[in-house]
């Protein structure tokens, strides 16, 4: 029989985000968007482009004639900016970057690139995410599981699902890259299936003549210093941000048959402060609320859109700052799921486990 368990998360959000009337639909509240955050403007979406590749450029360049003690800031800065062209393959995956899709194809191949992440298989599988936004059976990122899926899984698993969602929450995406996006052969056959198959070949590609290339030329040293360790920031920044999207003790998970549409796109998701040159460089990835409410909204017309949502449904919408002691406070308490009591630790399972 479980013991009441106080939960010590719940310092983590300035008090708990009302819910949703049920009746509320998504479409209502997508009504109350001023029209022009749709507009697409393609100086902006293309200087944004733009941007990254020459921040990418910058920080390579600084890599390669930067002193040993200036590497870590030059790793940072350029594993940082990989992000960026990572949110404007982000709107080509969204068709939220141009109106002719092959235009956001090639832009999506080539701003991810540098990161090695094949596009369509992104694409494919974060559609999934934003359909099924918070739902306990049917998102695929980040969502946590239930005490009892915990239990039933062998002790290596255990150890992997401890780490991410503990202190290694950094190498979650890097993990989730290398599981599932490189096995076409798990979809039905068709044009999604295609797809998928030739972006995937195309990172390997890239993969088997790039890192020969670049050893070749520059070393092992070269390899680790102008890709391994910005790749990694990289993923500790796209980690860290999908992590801060959805996971504050405020923000709830719902089974299936409880799942509500516009709670979940609208109350399931933050709006998360970060650094100014963060959300600069980063396009403004952030501002996430409106982008769930509709990913068609382009990444330069998303703080338009928060402001009338600020407005018209700010009793609703979860804000948090970013910071180490936050994510810290997280990793510390947001380990799985129970329906009636949130976000259960650990320690907690393990107490109750015992008492059983």
């Amino acid at each position: 029989m479980e013991t009441a368990i106080a939960n010590p998360s719940a310092e983590l959000v300035s008090g708990q985000r009302p819910r949703l009337d049920r009746n509320v639909r998504l479409q209502d509240i997508l009504k109350t968007l001023p029209k022009e955050v749709y507009t697409k403007n393609k100086w902006k979406a293309w200087m944004g482009f733009i941007n990254s590749v020459i921040l990418v450029s910058l920080g390579w360049f600084g890599i390669a004639i930067a002193p040993w003690y200036l590497l870590p800031v030059l790793w940072l800065f350029t594993g940082t900016v990989f992000f960026g062209l990572f949110v404007v393959a982000h709107d080509c995956g969204h068709r939220s970057f141009a109106d002719r899709r092959w235009v956001c194809d090639i832009v999506g191949h080539i701003a991810l690139t540098p990161c090695i992440y094949p596009f369509h298989p992104w694409r494919i599988l974060h559609n999934i995410h934003h359909k099924n936004t918070n739902n306990m059976d049917g998102d695929n990122t980040w969502n946590p599981f239930y005490p009892e899926q915990y239990e039933e899984m062998n002790a290596f698993e255990r150890g992997v699902y401890r780490s991410l969602h503990g202190k290694f929450w950094w190498l979650g995406s890097a993990i989730h890259w290398g599981l599932l996006h490189f096995q076409w052969w798990n979809l039905k056959p068709g044009q999604e299936r295609d797809r998928f198959r030739f972006s995937s070949l195309f990172v390997i590609a890239e993969m088997a003549i790039g890192f020969p290339l670049l050893i070749a030329t520059t070393g092992w040293w070269g390899f680790v210093s102008f890709w391994l360790m910005p790749w990694l920031v990289f993923h500790f920044w796209l980690s860290t941000v999908t992590l801060l999207h959805h996971t504050v003790p405020g923000v709830h998970f719902e089974r299936q048959e409880n799942w509500h549409e516009a709670q979940a796109q609208l109350v399931g998701s933050t709006d998360c402060k970060y650094p100014w040159w963060m959300e600069w460089i980063c396009h403004d990835i952030n501002v996430h609320v409106p982008h769930h409410l509709t990913p068609a909204i382009p990444w330069y017309n998303l703080r338009k859109a928060q402001a009338s949502l600020d407005e018209n449904w700010g009793e609703y919408i979860t804000r948090v700052e970013f910071s180490l002691p936050l994510l810290w406070k997280i990793t510390d308490y947001c380990h799985l799921y129970d329906d009636d009591r949130g976000y259960r630790t650990f320690a907690q399972q393990k107490e109750l486990r015992s008492q059983s």
